[in-house]
């Protein structure tokens, strides 16, 4: 069945046809005052302009009226009158509201419409190899993950791709500093012939001391950092031990990354990073020259991308440095080569803090010039970033960059804080009261993050992302959890489901709410944009909690069939906020 807003809306387009206009004209949409009518139709309005411009007569409150004389009696609007100039308030029949909520109901995705399977790739992870993921990895993570399962309810073939940075001067820091530690190794044995040890000689901690502590030695000692410059060219230039090392320096952070970013409830299908595409890398630069598309400059080899209608300053791509070293636009493009051949994506969405989008710029425009992919294959979705109170992204007080860890657990104390001021849970063991606080901080964190529009910088507080009542995770996690009792209570009761029939107005204006999920889905997968979810389960919530207060579920006055259709009608919305939930990549407890 489709949705009640597209049969008005067909309804409406048919009228305004027959009248001798165009039928794009008689959209309807929700209505922006819903305390006088749920939908609307604006199409008198500018029906009236058309016709004044045929030197009609153009008076928009007569067209609204020759349209309500022809829609009176149809069959899905009970209602229907003008107001102001001539718009059309429209007021579906109950009949129809039922129908659509049996529909609903029966639909295991709950009104989200599978589209034609596409091949997608979302690159979201960044993390880097031997680093310790901080806050900064937190919004690709959260917003990557959420797209990823958002375009997956679609029906789409997504591939999560958490695409580490782990090549360039940053291995060759590692590499020469733990020469310096622990020189006797083999690998720093270029004679060597023998089998490399199966266990790393480092482990997460030690690469998370090795690497600044080079860094930082580098920065005021020109001969340190030939050391590291060395060991990066050796490094891609095939040494065996080096590369041998990378191998380990990659297993270590991996597994360590595979913890930090399980903690956030994010999993990634490719753990693949910048090292495993430096073999297709001379191939690709042969044939980029063969195309007459790079060229060398002063130098470097480069690709120019800057188009003669382009506003700004748009750079060259580099690919190779005057040294021959191979820059991040190198393997970015080799990736591309890698990712047509291995998943040949129709679409690969890129969710990279919008402070490096002319960085894709030119390399998308290389891609394209080089005829690899089309322009709109190619996708960057930018972020804003999470400030401090200072309105500068978030750092500890100390003015360092905050840990991924540390960070979640400020939230998970936050969430236990709540908890024991709401008088919540006050009956769990605590393993189940540790659960539940780790799924409310999980919740508040990742919900204040995605309800803002992705370019949108936020401020970080954990007192009000943690809070029971407002737009907050915690809320949403309280709606599902209540509708959980009220399902355990009928059960244990022996009261059933039935079919939904609606007879009061909360409870169309819930089913209103929920046939509207499917329109949420769509707009927020074209847009890239998880806030949309995050508005309709928050109206979802608020629409049930609308509904429970005015239509007793499991009080003994209820008629049996009330009882059993707004029993169907709470099992509807819990399966539907689950959905909406699971996009956003947030789980709630069975009970708080």
């Amino acid at each position: 069945m489709t949705t009640i807003l597209s049969r008005l809306d067909m309804a409406c387009r048919a009228v305004f046809e027959d009248m001798g206009f165009e039928p794009e004209i008689a959209a309807v949409r929700e209505s922006n005052r819903p305390d006088i009518a749920p939908f609307q139709c604006n199409g008198a309005m500018a029906a009236a302009g058309i016709a004044k411009k045929r030197g009609e007569a153009a008076n928009p409150r007569d067209i609204a009226a020759k349209a309500v004389s022809a829609l009176q009696g149809h069959p899905d609007i009970a209602h229907i009158d003008i107001a102001g100039p001539g718009f059309l308030n429209l007021h579906p029949t109950q009949d129809m509201t039922s129908a659509r909520a049996n529909a609903l109901f029966a639909d295991p995705k709950a009104g989200i419409v599978n589209l034609p399977p596409k091949t997608i790739i979302v690159d979201y992870g960044g993390a880097n190899v031997a680093k310790p993921m901080h806050v900064g990895h937190l919004r690709s993570a959260v917003i990557g993950e959420s797209i990823k399962r958002l375009l997956r309810a679609q029906g789409h073939k997504v591939i999560g791709d958490v695409h580490m940075g782990d090549w360039g001067l940053q291995m060759g820091h590692l590499i020469s500093e733990l020469a310096e530690e622990q020189p006797d190794l083999p690998y720093f044995d270029a004679a060597f012939k023998g089998n490399y040890p199966q266990t790393s000689p480092v482990t997460m901690e030690d690469l998370a001391r090795l690497y600044p502590q080079a860094s930082h030695k580098a920065k005021s000692n020109p001969d340190r950092m030939d050391a590291s410059r060395i060991a990066t060219a050796e490094l891609q230039a095939g040494r065996r031990g080096y590369r041998a090392l990378l191998d380990h320096f990659i297993a270590v952070s991996v597994a360590a990354l595979k913890v930090g970013y399980g903690d956030l409830g994010v999993e990634f299908d490719l753990w693949k990073g910048e090292a495993c595409v430096d073999p297709l890398i001379p191939d690709m630069i042969e044939g980029l020259k063969s195309q007459g598309i790079a060229e060398e400059d002063d130098g470097a080899l480069i690709i120019r991308v800057a188009k003669p209608d382009d506003k700004k300053e748009i750079p060259p791509v580099m690919l190779l440095a005057r040294s021959g070293a191979v820059l991040y636009h190198t393997t970015d493009l080799a990736t591309l080569i890698d990712r047509k051949a291995e998943q040949d994506p129709d679409l690969i969405v890129y969710v990279v803090d919008e402070r490096q989008a002319l960085h894709f710029e030119q390399f998308f425009r290389a891609a394209v010039k080089a005829g690899w992919y089309s322009p709109e294959q190619l996708i960057h979705t930018g972020f804003g970033t999470m400030n401090g109170k200072d309105g500068k992204p978030f750092k500890t007080r100390e003015g360092g960059v905050l840990r991924l860890e540390d960070l979640v657990e400020i939230m998970n104390d936050a969430a236990e804080k709540r908890l024991t001021e709401s008088g919540f849970g006050t009956e769990f063991d605590a393993a189940e009261r540790a659960d539940i606080a780790k799924k409310i901080g999980l919740a508040a964190l990742k919900f204040a993050d995605l309800q803002n529009q992705r370019l949108t910088n936020y401020m970080f507080d954990p007192e009000r992302f943690t809070a029971f009542e407002g737009k907050t995770g915690p809320y949403l996690l309280y709606a599902a959890v209540r509708i959980k009792s009220i399902l355990r209570k009928a059960a244990a009761q022996n009261v059933s489901m039935g079919d939904i029939t609606i007879t009061e107005a909360t409870e169309q204006q819930l089913v209103f709410v929920l046939d509207s999920f499917g329109k949420a889905v769509t707009q927020a997968a074209e847009k890239f944009a998880p806030h949309i979810i995050c508005d309709h389960v928050y109206r979802l919530a608020q629409a049930f909690s609308r509904f429970y207060t005015e239509c007793p579920i499991m009080a003994d006055e209820v008629d049996a069939q009330v009882q059993s259709s707004r029993l169907s009608l709470a099992k509807l919305t819990l399966k539907q906020l689950g959905l909406g939930l699971d996009i956003l990549g947030i789980d709630a407890p069975e009970r708080m």
